[in-house]
């Protein structure tokens, strides 16, 4: 939102320009045979940063759908920014529902509540810097704050929330970083 993507900075960014000049990374079909080669139950996170593949307004069917084929018995889940146009409503509810979960990410509690009632997916939120326990939308869905963010002994691994496609909570990510002011004016809608 306005500033650009968090990873734009630091140690990501970093990263990032290796994959962009080829010192990093691989093809798509390695990735997927990757993820195929992963244990069963295996909880894994795609993207730290970064979405879906696509254009950036629609998701590539095709791409998403080998994801979806290659987690097969294993425990994947992401995050997206796509906005849910009925372009990629069914792409996002599918892969939901095929045990690969996609989380709807919502700029502010407004946005949370407009992504719950579409019931394709589960929702997370950036909160304000400030906001650090738990809270409701304006529509009164639950937010519970990530615990990754509060107790050191949590992390994605330990966790497995966000992995979750039916949990009826929404989960809020409490504004951090080099971009905390920015994203704090985001989950305001500023």
């Amino acid at each position: 939102m306005k500033a650009g993507c968090y990873a734009k900075f630091g140690p990501l960014n970093i990263h990032w320009d290796r994959l962009s000049d080829g010192r990093a990374g691989f093809r798509w079909e390695t990735f997927i045979g990757l993820v195929k080669s992963l244990p069963i139950n295996q909880l894994w996170r795609h993207n730290q940063a970064g979405d879906l593949p696509g254009d950036g307004i629609n998701i590539d069917k095709k791409s998403l759908k080998q994801l979806v084929r290659a987690n097969k018995g294993k425990k994947g889940f992401t995050y997206t920014h796509y906005l849910p146009l009925d372009s990629n409503k069914k792409a996002i509810k599918d892969s939901n529902k095929s045990g690969f979960t996609i989380n709807l990410s919502a700029n502010n509690l407004v946005e949370a509540d407009k992504y719950k009632k579409m019931r394709i997916g589960p929702v997370v939120v950036v909160l304000p810097k400030t906001q650090t326990t738990n809270t409701i939308t304006p529509n009164g869905n639950k937010v519970i704050v990530c615990p990754a963010t509060y107790r050191s002994n949590v992390n994605c691994s330990s966790c497995g929330l966000c992995q979750k496609a039916n949990r009826s909570v929404i989960i809020g990510f409490p504004a951090h970083g080099n971009g905390i002011n920015n994203a704090t004016a985001v989950a305001n809608g500023v």
